[in-house]
């Protein structure tokens, strides 16, 4: 089981193995917006995530 955690702190538990890029597009969250860290490495979302992972995705805020 993968465990995801939201840019919210919410965590979900995801039972399939997949690419990262897969697992954002699935919960509507535009990997161009975040940083994704993987058991506490920062990684690309081409990254593959599997059982036992947790998966961090952080929002990048920006401004002016």
């Amino acid at each position: 089981m993968i465990k995801l955690i939201l840019p919210d702190g919410s965590s979900v538990d995801i039972e399939r193995e997949a690419p990262i890029e897969s697992i954002l597009k699935d919960y509507r969250i535009n990997p161009v917006e975040v940083i994704v860290a993987k058991n506490g490495t920062i990684v690309s979302e081409y990254e593959a995530a599997q059982s036992g992972d947790e998966i961090k995705v952080i929002r990048i805020i920006h401004g002016g």
